[in-house]
């Protein structure tokens, strides 16, 4: 019999893997059913807060879900065969708005990967960027090896 063995990453291990990713899925829940969008972030392990940035066009569909949304859940994921990890971050993100700017938040948004806004059909002037800080309740990680071991 194969057996798959799945592991919970320790605090440091989260902090090592976020460190080294940058990129997730942000899932959202609505009237309509869930939303899923992926995103590019900043993680801070001294906080445990992610920094990111969500760029739209003025009509899409990802203002019907933000900023108000009650909870997300962001997850970072990596698969390397035979190890697949992910980490899942738990909570609300908060629109960070311009009288929020603190040179701290300058430094953790800059660090942020961006998108390429060469890939947007709208030109930039109608594009709306906005900044979030999400304090995650809740913060796990999952290493699985998926290599058949023998029991």
């Amino acid at each position: 019999m194969t057996i798959a063995q799945q592991i919970a990453m320790t605090d440091e291990e989260i902090h090592d893997f976020l460190g080294q990713h940058q990129t997730a899925v942000m899932s959202l829940a609505g009237e309509e059913g869930p939303y899923s969008v992926p995103v590019t972030y900043r993680f801070d392990p001294e906080t445990e807060n992610f920094y990111f940035r969500l760029v739209y066009p003025k009509a899409s569909e990802k203002r019907e879900f933000l900023p108000d949304v009650p909870e997300c859940r962001l997850v970072s994921y990596e698969e390397s065969d035979p190890i697949y990890q992910s980490v899942m971050a738990k909570g609300t993100p908060e629109e960070i708005t311009a009288d929020d700017i603190t040179p701290e938040l300058v430094t953790q948004l800059g660090e942020t990967s961006r998108p390429l806004f060469e890939m947007w059909q709208s030109s930039r002037a109608n594009l709306d960027i906005r900044l979030y800080e999400l304090d995650p309740d809740e913060l796990t990680g999952r290493r699985i090896n998926t290599e058949k071991h023998e029991e």
